[in-house]
């Protein structure tokens, strides 16, 4: 393929999908992440995207939303990767939300496995994938239909959410960045995340990197709510995302970053447990109940290095960064 076609192609996928990966632009047009990246930066220097961390998107700075066909297509296997992570910190009996989205669908599909779980959703996909689940209970919000990702939103949404108490709440949404937290392009949607978010203990945010980094319309969690974020590895030589994972991490939430899920041609990893890497938090988190959170790992006790960090976590960024 001529480097015309090539980013003539790029350009047609970041129009159809608002936001696209390197790594998926990659093994669409059959080529290396360098080459397209390459690409990406000539088609920035025309004005016809903008480049965002291990992607890119449409110009202007605020990315629109997808519809639901488009976002299904994209960044599949880290999707993957993250809804396997998220579903391992679900236990027997728990009662949960989880909100609309592509990520958060497949994460359903993984919990139709849980005994005793309650899950209370707005999303016709997330009912849908645990509609014949023996042992989960499922408690639909009630609302408007929203065609475009098959949501429930609206104040009969916001209304039925009132007085609702559970231990978390899974999300997703358009874009997160340590300044501004989780933000979606629809104003009705991220009304309804919020009504969610009010209802949980904790709050823990699925999202791949393509997402790190990008600003949209409507803030639905800030930072300081946001308890965990399950994301996937960054592409190699991303030092912008690893750069927002740690100032993420800074802010104190609990990094979870889950394996390398793809090879070159795009194959995801064999299935199974995916490995995980955990970024601990800087300092004690507390619920939005008033207690502490649990960690999955604390951080050391010893001595500091020359930045002010304990060695575990010193080093445990070192390695991101170099990812």
């Amino acid at each position: 393929m001529f480097a015309a076609e090539r980013r003539q192609l790029i350009l047609e996928m970041v129009r159809a999908n608002g936001a696209v990966s390197l790594r998926e632009l990659a093994r669409v047009v059959q080529t290396s992440e360098v080459t397209v990246r390459r690409d990406v930066r000539a088609l920035e220097a025309e004005g016809l995207l903008d480049r965002r961390h291990g992607g890119a998107v449409l110009p202007g700075g605020f990315t629109r939303e997808s519809g639901f066909p488009q976002k299904s297509l994209s960044a599949t296997a880290e999707k993957t990767a993250i809804a396997d992570l998220a579903a391992s910190l679900v236990e027997e009996g728990e009662a949960i939300v989880v909100g609309a989205g592509t990520t958060t669908q497949e994460l359903a599909r993984r919990l139709a496995r849980v005994p005793g779980l309650t899950v209370v959703t707005n999303s016709l996909l997330v009912a849908q994938a645990l509609a014949h689940a023996n042992r989960v209970e499922v408690v639909m919000t009630g609302g408007t239909l929203r065609g475009s990702n098959y949501a429930l939103v609206g104040s009969g949404a916001e209304q039925s959410l009132q007085g609702l108490r559970v231990s978390r709440a899974f999300l997703s949404g358009s874009g997160l960045t340590a300044e501004r937290g989780l933000s979606t392009s629809n104003m009705l949607s991220a009304s309804v995340d919020r009504a969610l978010v009010q209802a949980a203990a904790e709050v823990v945010v699925l999202a791949d990197h393509t997402k790190l980094g990008t600003d949209t319309m409507f803030q639905t969690v800030p930072t300081d709510v946001i308890t965990r974020l399950v994301t996937d590895e960054p592409t190699t030589h991303d030092d912008r995302a690893a750069t927002e994972l740690q100032a993420l991490a800074d802010q104190g939430v609990q990094i979870t970053v889950a394996g390398a899920v793809a090879g070159a041609g795009g194959d995801a990893a064999p299935t199974g447990r995916q490995p995980r890497r955990d970024m601990p938090l800087p300092g004690q988190r507390r619920t939005r109940g008033g207690g502490p959170a649990p960690q999955l790992r604390s951080a050391s006790t010893g001595g500091l290095t020359p930045d002010g960090l304990p060695p575990e976590r010193a080093a445990r960024v070192a390695d991101l960064r170099r990812r």
